[in-house]
């Protein structure tokens, strides 16, 4: 029998109370404002520039620049073309951590390369700013590719995070192929660890093994769509599972989290996959859903703009039509709310200032401001 820590609830409700493990108590009052700031075709991701203006990525291949004080948007020039598809296309945006000294973004995005078959790469570039609204990526240069390409048009991942002032992290998912993701030989469902120039840092645990293994720090992974740091370093990832069994996991160094061998859920046939506990030598997640929420991004919070939130874990959720709070306390996470939002919600990102910034999914996607009410 399936356990989860979260059960379906009425999206008639506003939000949920903390609740016990297991429970999501609704109640009536929104945990936040929402102001609406422009629309776009399919938006995936958004970076904040320190002038406060928002880059968002359309999937499409747009690369867009946008002013929240007057909701004006300009095209930002220089970007590859993009196999579009499935959910291959544009993907990722990033800024270098030192962005105010070298103007450095990264991008990620479904690489074209004359054939069906496609795989994920991650690019950087120099942002000129004009002063019309808009700029240009110049001096691209492609620094990291997914190994092994397919026909398939889903399960890219391709999401990006930094650490410190030049380490580089990025999730590579499985292609929907299932078996890479537990083979050495290749870069695809796994946690990658590179430098900002996307070669290969020193203390990699499988950096023995050589090749693209030398860029895995994680594997066994199936479609990881958000990653982020807590307070304490540690890095927390959550990925699309199968049909049930969503994933919300503590990533270790050098840890294998079981997929396709194990899971939570099941294949989509309905032929079922050994749970965690059948497996000990694989990490099992530190929740999971069943129903699935379908997650497509995440952030821990760090702000103090919504301080009840304060280490939390914010997920952006495709089918469940919201956020979902999850309380992270020591080695242990569980469900804690769930905000309706009424349209499937792709990315969210912390400003500087802990206003919380979320695309909506889609034609039309919203690019929303949450505020305390």
């Amino acid at each position: 029998m399936r356990f989860s820590i979260s059960t379906t609830y009425a999206l008639a409700s506003a939000t949920a109370a903390l609740a016990a493990p297991g429970q999501v108590s609704p109640r009536q009052d929104a945990p936040f404002q929402i102001t609406p700031i422009a629309n776009f075709a399919e938006p995936w991701s958004l970076a904040i520039l320190p002038d406060e203006r928002i880059l968002v990525t359309e999937k499409g291949g747009r690369l867009r620049l946008v002013d929240p004080s007057t909701s004006s948007t300009n095209d930002i020039t220089g970007v590859p073309a993009v196999q579009y598809g499935g959910q291959g296309g544009l993907g990722e945006v990033v800024l270098h951590p030192l962005f105010a000294e070298n103007s450095l973004v990264y991008i990620s995005y479904a690489e074209p390369n004359g054939s069906p078959q496609t795989g994920a790469a991650l690019a950087r570039a120099r942002l000129v700013l004009d002063s019309n609204g808009g700029g240009a990526l110049e001096g691209l240069e492609v620094l990291w590719r997914q190994s092994v390409t397919y026909s398939a048009q889903g399960h890219f991942s391709h999401r990006i995070l930094f650490s410190g002032n030049s380490t580089m992290w990025v999730t590579s998912g499985d292609r929907q192929q299932f078996d890479p993701a537990q083979d050495l030989s290749n870069n695809l469902g796994k946690i990658l660890r590179l430098n900002d120039d996307g070669s290969v840092p020193e203390g990699n645990p499988f950096a023995a093994e050589g090749g693209v293994a030398a860029q895995v720090w994680a594997m066994g992974i199936r479609n990881p769509l958000g990653i982020d740091f807590d307070d304490q370093g540690r890095l927390w990832e959550i990925e699309m599972g199968p049909m049930g069994g969503d994933e919300f996991n503590l990533i270790q160094e050098g840890g294998n989290y079981g997929w396709p061998i194990v899971s939570q859920g099941d294949h989509y046939d309905g032929e079922p996959i050994p749970d965690h506990d059948t497996r000990p030598e694989f990490i099992p997640p530190k929740a999971y859903w069943v129903p699935v929420i379908s997650p497509a991004s995440m952030i821990i919070y760090k702000g103090d703009l919504f301080p009840d939130w304060t280490g939390n874990a914010i997920i952006t959720g495709l089918t469940s039509l919201g956020l979902v709070r999850v309380e992270i306390s020591g080695d242990t996470a569980r469900e804690a709310e769930r905000i309706p939002m009424g349209r499937r919600m792709r990315c969210i990102r912390q400003g500087p200032d802990g206003v919380l910034w979320v695309l909506e999914d889609g034609s039309g996607g919203r690019l929303l401001k949450l505020t305390p009410p």
